[in-house]
């Protein structure tokens, strides 16, 4: 009877679709913190309205420093501690992490900070010019190695409770429910920081999304831990039966990893679509305001900028075409197909975001060749990692892409700060935008190299549909 209890929680769709569920609002969580200064980032051209004092180089700084830890081996060595102790133990240590990273940043942008005990140690004893900057920077930090170990953990649990099943399509929706984080952060943000040109702009007010993302990441603490009273009552079945020696992780497979081409053909692919996406992102309105005009437009009663409109339309594509994309791989296959149609497209987005004449149809134009390829890439590409590694180092796998994304992460914000803020405006943007395509061109040609190797290597299913 229990042993029939266990088969129907694995099997049942129900089941499936509720954990789905439970691991995808963390990282709607992680997400909305993530963006919460995107649709605004323009405030940062002009410290002088913002109490917060900050410039468009010291957001670059922070946008940076999600990945920092990521970059400096924690991604890794935390990757290696999920496949040794299990995502339980490792993801349950690392949710906490974001949120409590999210919590210092609360803090440091708070109007309680200034003047405090650490206020104080941090620019006095330590030593640095701006000490909210330098706290915000180390609770992103945090939260940035939390949150890429959480969906690491995340999308190695997808991929075990839908392996052989609808695993393109629960990971298409997984990121499509992030994304609507990062929709209604970008909708939130007018609304809850008036970026006026004409008043500074207070703490209490620029610190509101914080702690609106607060209230979110306890929402996703809870429901990870409904998570885990699933995925124990489903490892019941498996208790009896005890895991082959090749099922076991070892150290030296990071070596098999790293020496797997397609792994690196992938990792690579990740690193550079992610930066003309991701990055882009952090200073698309400053980028889009100079471009395309900066018409108010009326939308919930709230006077948006068009630039702000346009933003919005990314995460809106990805929510409704990721999930379409995955089932579609579900069933048809041809992964490495459209990873590589969707390197194009974000040339393309880029490439009309840059050089297409300043009218304000060009502009939706691109951020919705941009939603199209931030739903196809994604899609294929998480699944895909899946077919080629053993579930037994899965953790390791995705650290390890992970790491190499956020490398990339780290560094492109940085750079695309300091030109918009030595660089006048227009010129700042196109300079900025270059990056971007060249980026994605070596996006493209990785995709080619993978779809090359892939036709050599059938046996691995990269091309082949999910669903058995």
């Amino acid at each position: 009877m229990v042993q029939k209890f266990q088969t129907a929680l694995s099997n049942s769709k129900a089941v499936r679709w509720t954990v789905l569920l439970c691991l995808a609002l963390p990282m709607f969580a992680s997400y909305f913190f993530d963006d919460m200064f995107s649709m605004v980032s323009q405030i940062f051209n002009n410290p002088a309205m913002l109490e917060l004092g900050w410039d468009s180089e010291d957001y670059g700084l922070y946008g940076g420093a999600y990945s920092s830890l990521c970059v400096f081996g924690g991604l890794i060595v935390c990757g290696m501690l999920l496949d040794k102790w299990g995502v339980r133990f490792t993801g349950t240590l690392f949710v906490i992490l974001m949120a409590g990273g999210s919590v210092i940043v609360t803090y440091a942008l708070s109007p309680a900070f200034p003047g405090s005990l650490v206020a104080d140690f941090t620019g006095t004893t330590l030593g640095f010019a701006k000490p909210s900057l330098a706290l915000a920077y180390a609770g992103c930090a945090l939260f940035g190695l939390g949150s890429e170990i959480a969906g690491v953990s995340v999308t190695k649990s997808i991929a075990k409770w839908f392996k052989g099943r609808e695993m393109a399509l629960a990971m298409g929706l997984q990121i499509a429910l992030g994304r609507l984080g990062t929709a209604i952060s970008l909708l939130l943000a007018p609304m809850v920081i008036a970026a006026k040109q004409d008043t500074v702009i207070p703490l209490g007010e620029s610190n509101n999304m914080s702690e609106i993302g607060l209230f979110l990441m306890i929402v996703g603490l809870i429901t990870w831990f409904v998570f885990i009273s699933f995925d124990k009552k489903s490892d019941r079945q498996h208790a009896a039966a005890d895991k082959s020696d090749d099922d076991k992780f070892r150290f030296s497979d990071i070596g098999k990893i790293l020496t797997n081409r397609h792994f690196i053909l992938i990792s690579l692919l990740c690193v550079f679509f992610y930066c003309c996406v991701n990055s882009f992102k952090r200073f698309a309105a400053a980028i889009l305001e100079p471009r395309f005009g900066e018409v108010a437009v009326s939308l919930f009663g709230i006077d948006f900028k068009t630039s702000s409109i346009m933003m919005i339309l990314l995460p809106v594509f990805t929510i409704v075409f990721t999930p379409l994309f995955g089932s579609t791989i579900d069933n048809r296959g041809k992964a490495t197909k459209w990873l590589m149609i969707g390197s194009f497209v974000v040339l393309l987005a880029h490439l009309v975001i840059a050089f297409a004449p300043s009218v304000q149809l060009f502009g939706f134009v691109g951020l919705s060749l941009l939603g199209v390829s931030y739903s196809l890439v994604p899609a294929a590409m998480w699944p895909s990692v899946a077919k080629i590694i053993p579930e037994s180092k899965l953790g390791t796998a995705y650290s390890l892409i992970f790491w190499i994304q956020n490398i990339g992460l780290m560094l492109v914000p940085v750079v695309i700060g300091k030109i918009l803020k030595m660089t006048e405006s227009l010129p700042g943007v196109i300079y900025s935008e270059l990056i971007f395509i060249a980026l994605a061109v070596i996006a493209i040609v990785i995709s080619f190299l993978l779809k090359k190797s892939s036709q050599k290597h059938p046996e691995l299913g990269l091309d082949k549909p999910n669903k058995v």
